[in-house]
């Protein structure tokens, strides 16, 4: 397994672990690093990504490597409250998180556009925090999921449950889906 990171003296040592120093921004970097691997877990978070740099050097540095499957994080915002009705669009929608939000929508976007990667884009719940692990989630599509108390929320530790999962056991091909409890 290969860490790809910005500065790897951050990451604790592993007998498993290798880590690799590459910029998002640089396709021909993450190609090299991830050369040999059978998948490709995206964390970059597109929100911080004003031009888009980013999210396209990662699926051109996944397509240029020869591993054809990328599973990325996405976010909440992109998910539907009701047909054509994203959370995103909602009057209500924190101000301060709308910018990060359509950058993540476009990244998206682009995945959706993409037609040599199996990508699949993995939306939690509209909260997502620290809290227990406990391997049991829902999946769902498009729509955002929610709790018979109305809440949609989801652990880290359960949202990164859900990423190693998909890539486990391989349930999505070409989509987005989301986890929520």
């Amino acid at each position: 397994m290969t860490a790809i990171v910005t500065d790897p003296s951050g990451l604790p040592s592993a007998a498993t672990l290798r880590a690799s120093q590459a910029d998002a921004t640089d396709a021909d970097a993450l190609a090299q690093a991830v050369t040999g691997h059978d998948l490709v877990i995206s964390a970059f978070n597109p929100g911080r990504d004003p031009d888009g740099t980013g999210t396209q050097a990662i699926i051109d540095g996944v397509r240029r490597s020869g591993v054809d499957r990328l599973l990325t994080v996405g976010g909440a915002g992109t998910l539907e409250i009701a047909p054509g009705k994203r959370v995103i669009d909602q009057p209500d929608f924190p101000a301060e998180w709308k910018a990060g939000a359509l950058r993540t929508a476009a990244f998206l976007d682009q995945l959706r556009a993409e037609t040599e990667l199996d990508w699949v884009f993995i939306s939690p719940a509209a909260h997502l925090e620290p809290g227990e692990r406990t391997g049991r989630y829902r999946v769902g599509g498009d729509r955002l999921m929610i709790d018979e108390s109305g809440d949609s929320r989801i652990s880290l530790q359960d949202y990164a449950v859900a990423m190693l999962d998909e890539a486990e056991r391989p349930a999505h091909h070409r989509a987005r889906f989301s986890v929520a409890y």
